[in-house]
C-alpha cells in the first residue's frame, strides 16, 4: 500500500471513530508501528489530525465549536432531528459528548422543559443556551482524549441517579459485539450511564454499523433505540430492527 493510501485509510478511521491507536493501525495496515507513527506525524504537521501518545484524534471531535468541517455533518444532523422526537417535557435525560450530540443540543427547541445530566463540559455549555433546560454537569477527571469526565468519582455519581433516557454516540456497533470502544476509562463511564437509565438510545452514522473496537460496553439487548441517518426500513438495518427499535 502506498503512503497516500495508508494516510487516506488513517484519516477515514479517525473520521469514523474520532480516535485511532497506532497499534491497531499497524495491524490493520500490516505495517510497522514506526511506519504508522511517521504517517501520523505527517498528518499532524499538515493540520489534518491531532497527534497524541499512542495514536491520534479527530480535530472536529475536539473543536466542534470552531471546526467548520465536521465529518458526515448532514448525516449527524439527520440523526439529531430523530433524537429530538424522543425528548418530552419533564424527562430526566443523561447525555454523553461528541459531534452528533452537539447537533442534538443545537436542535433542542426553546420550549422543551427537561433536566439534563451530562459528563461532557462541551455539552453542558451548549445545553445551557436553552432557556428551559436545567443542566447538571457530573464531576470527575477530564479525559484529554475524549473530553468527558472519567474516573471513580463520576461513576459513583452516576450510580446515584436514575434518568428516563440515556443518549450516547458510538465508536462502533455490531450485531455480534454490540456497543464497543477503545478507551477503558470511557467504557466504564458509558456502562455506568446505561445502568443509570430506564432506556438507552445509541446514535450512529451508517458507516459505523458493523464495526467493532477491542473493549465492550454492552450487548444490543441493553439498547432500546438505535438512531441512524438511514430510513428505519433500510435493508442494512434489518438485523438490528429484529433486536431493538430502529429510529
Amino acid at each position: 500500500m502506498l503512503k497516500e493510501e495508508r494516510q487516506a485509510f488513517i484519516i477515514k478511521q479517525i473520521n469514523l471513530h474520532n480516535k485511532v491507536l497506532s497499534s491497531d493501525l499497524s495491524l490493520k495496515l500490516n505495517v510497522s508501528e514506526d511506519t504508522v507513527r511517521r504517517d501520523l506525524n505527517e498528518l499532524a504537521e499538515s493540520g489534518q489530525i491531532l497527534k497524541v501518545h499512542g495514536g491520534a484524534l479527530s480535530k472536529s471531535f475536539h473543536y466542534p465549536f470552531s471546526q467548520s468541517e465536521v465529518y458526515a455533518k448532514e448525516s449527524k444532523k439527520e440523526i439529531a432531528r430523530k433524537v429530538i422526537d424522543l425528548l418530552k417535557d419533564g424527562m430526566s435525560i443523561l447525555v454523553g459528548g461528541g459531534t452528533t450530540m452537539i447537533e442534538v443540543a443545537r436542535m433542542i427547541p426553546d420550549t422543551l422543559r427537561c433536566n439534563f445530566f451530562t459528563v461532557s463540559p462541551l455539552m453542558a455549555l451548549e445545553l445551557a443556551e436553552r432557556p428551559n433546560i436545567n443542566v447538571i454537569l457530573l464531576g470527575g477527571q477530564l479525559s484529554k482524549n475524549s473530553h468527558i469526565m472519567i474516573g471513580a468519582q463520576v461513576v459513583n455519581q452516576l450510580s446515584e441517579i436514575k434518568v428516563d433516557l440515556c443518549i450516547l454516540g458510538t465508536n462502533s456497533l455490531s450485531i455480534e459485539d454490540g456497543l464497543t470502544d477503545s478507551d477503558w476509562e470511557v467504557v466504564q463511564v458509558k456502562k455506568a450511564m446505561i445502568r443509570s437509565a430506564k432506556k438507552t438510545a445509541i446514535m450512529s452514522i451508517a458507516e459505523k454499523l458493523g464495526s467493532d473496537q477491542n473493549m465492550k460496553v454492552c450487548d444490543l439487548n441493553s439498547i432500546h433505540y438505535l438512531v441512524t441517518d438511514l430510513k428505519p426500513e433500510d435493508a442494512s438495518l434489518r438485523e438490528y430492527a429484529a433486536m431493538i427499535e430502529v429510529v
